[in-house]
């Protein structure tokens, strides 16, 4: 059993002067939802998720040895960064990264020895209410280690996403699910061969081939603000009247996915998908402070969806993250008769008429 410990370097067999990377990491959208954490991104419930596919952050990263050139004069002791949002200076992004740099110095030793030109942009408007810290620190994470192995050539493949997915949940929990793919498992299952809270890892059991390209496609209800940030969401949890019973509830979904994946059952798949969704939504009605986060638009959706599968049969459901919008889910084979509902039905409820159809994906690329 892998501990942070094993993911602290000893020492480094390369000097490397500068350079640059980019990769791109999508997002992704939990089944079972992680609502809830202990200290250190250790999360209080195992989830797992789809990886998607076409919305993704795509993040150059280019360093310098700080010492290599006389234009940086900056304080050997502390990080030096520079960080740009689609080609713009970013100043309000910066105080995260400084504190994820901050909190993954102890495994990237390296990190206070270069001037980082971090530059980013995601495939999907930024403010469309899509959470994009997790495709986001997933890039970053990636190019950072893709330095480390620079720095150490030996490293294993097996290591290279093991760390980058540990460094990822350091600055978004739910980043750590989007560095592979299809099916990515987060935290500790005692029946998941290799589940860890420390890092995310491919679903290891057999997967019918109806959940095999499976879309999302993805209603833009609302793209404000979030009205409570996750951080303080998942702090609601600690002394929530019913932490302990979700928390045994997501181990018993996961667990039921296992031969639900393995037989292809459809319905008991959209059973768990959806309650799951409502579950997340009733902890946070039910914390205190209480929030609803569904809009009377994203309510409008869920009853549609559940009147069209009931007179169709068509395998379609939904699920929500910690926001307004619907990610609507449907095995491939089912796509037109889905999209051509989503167009007459639901595209009236998205804020001016928005939605991104989207995919399972394979997780970060190398660019």
């Amino acid at each position: 059993m892998l501990t942070a410990n094993d993911f602290i370097p000893t020492k480094y067999s390369q000097l490397i002067e500068n350079g640059s990377f980019q990769w791109s990491a999508p997002s992704n959208i939990a089944l079972v939802k992680y609502w809830g954490k202990k200290d250190n991104q250790i999360p209080a419930n195992p989830s797992i998720s789809f990886t998607l596919n076409n919305c993704k952050t795509i993040t150059k990263l280019a360093f310098a040895k700080k010492d290599s050139s006389t234009s940086l004069h900056t304080d050997p002791d502390s990080f030096s960064f520079d960080l740009l949002f689609e080609g713009q200076p970013k100043e309000d992004f910066k105080p995260k990264i400084q504190k994820f740099l901050e909190r993954i110095e102890v495994y990237l030793p390296f990190l206070k020895e270069y001037h980082f030109t971090i530059d980013t942009a995601n495939t999907f408007p930024h403010s469309s209410g899509i959470a994009s810290s997790a495709s986001g620190m997933a890039a970053l994470a990636m190019n950072l280690m893709s330095l480390e192995k620079a720095l150490n050539p030996a490293m294993t493949e097996e290591y290279f996403y093991q760390k980058a997915s540990f460094l990822a949940r350091l600055g978004s929990g739910s980043a750590c699910r989007s560095v592979k793919g299809q099916v990515v498992v987060w935290g500790n299952q005692s029946n998941i061969k290799g589940s860890s809270d420390l890092f995310g890892v491919e679903f290891p059991n057999d997967i019918h081939d109806n959940f095999k390209n499976y879309q999302d496609t993805i209603l833009l209800v609302d793209k404000g603000e979030k009205q409570v940030s996750s951080t303080v969401g998942h702090d609601l949890m600690h002394n929530h009247p019913y932490a302990e019973r979700r928390f045994a509830q997501a181990h018993e979904n996961l667990d039921a996915l296992i031969s639900i994946f393995k037989s292809g059952n459809l319905n008991a798949f959209i059973k768990i998908v959806e309650s799951e969704a409502l579950t997340l939504h009733a902890m946070m009605m039910t914390s205190m402070p209480y929030f609803i986060l569904m809009k009377p638009n994203t309510l409008e959706i869920i009853n549609a969806i559940w009147k069209f599968r009931n007179e169709t049969q068509i395998p379609v459901c939904f699920t929500l993250d910690a926001g307004a919008n619907v990610h609507v889910l449907y095995p491939e084979n089912v796509s037109e008769k889905v999209l051509q509902f989503i167009k007459d039905e639901l595209v009236g409820y998205c804020q001016n008429g928005q939605y991104i159809c989207d995919e399972i994906g394979n997780g970060a690329i190398l660019l």
